[in-house]
């Protein structure tokens, strides 16, 4: 699995392209685009002949989804969300834009829950259901890739953000010890926002992690 980053957006998020490289079917994790984000993922798709078959969302906070719409009319690919986060797409007092000039209001096409396994190519990602940061909150795991893509779950040496609405620190903490500490010292942690890390260096080191 290829992976390929872009963030030239104001906010820092992170947005992942990841395609196989045998039948060059992808996927984008968290569209949170501006134009030239947009502009940039679209000419490596074009580039690389890439099919995206889907717009996996971590969560649902503005920042992630503020490109999902028109990255959905650019590509033709339909937008996945844990089912716990439709509502959160779908209300800006909930995403956070409501705080902005662009209130959004995103329709999931389809929702994913906790083990589901998505495909694409050659290519599979785990879908591990981590709330705490949102009640929807996933991460995506290529356990053949040795990759996780944490969203605004985990960082390097931080955590998510609870102090929003529906936020759950103690739910947090919890999942990530129990759904991604639990993973293989070597995974790469690709966060959405940041640094990427590894699952050993936050076992080490997150402060937030401590007993």
């Amino acid at each position: 699995m290829i992976t390929k980053t872009f963030n030239k957006n104001s906010m820092g998020q992170n947005i992942y392209l990841c395609y196989c490289e045998a039948t060059s079917e992808g996927v984008l994790i968290d569209a949170g685009c501006n134009a030239a984000d947009e502009k940039a993922i679209t000419a490596t798709i074009n580039e690389n002949n890439i099919t995206i078959k889907a717009l996996l969302l971590t969560h649902g906070h503005y920042d992630h989804i503020t490109g999902a719409e028109k990255m959905r009319q650019i590509t033709g690919a339909k937008v996945y969300c844990h089912i716990s986060e439709k509502q959160m797409l779908e209300d800006p007092e909930f995403n956070l834009s409501c705080r902005t000039a662009n209130k959004i209001k995103i329709t999931p096409d389809e929702t994913l829950n906790d083990s589901d396994i998505f495909h694409f190519g050659q290519c599979a990602l785990k879908i591990l259901h981590t709330p705490g940061h949102t009640p929807g909150g996933v991460c995506y795991y290529s356990e053949e890739s040795g990759i996780l893509f944490s969203g605004d779950t985990l960082f390097k040496s931080s955590i998510g953000r609870t102090d929003l609405p529906l936020g759950d620190h103690q739910k947090l903490i919890r999942n990530i010890n129990a759904k991604l500490l639990t993973l293989p010292a070597d995974v790469t942690v690709y966060p959405g926002h940041g640094d990427s890390t590894t699952i050993g260096h936050e076992k080490k080191f997150n402060p937030f992690l401590k007993a």
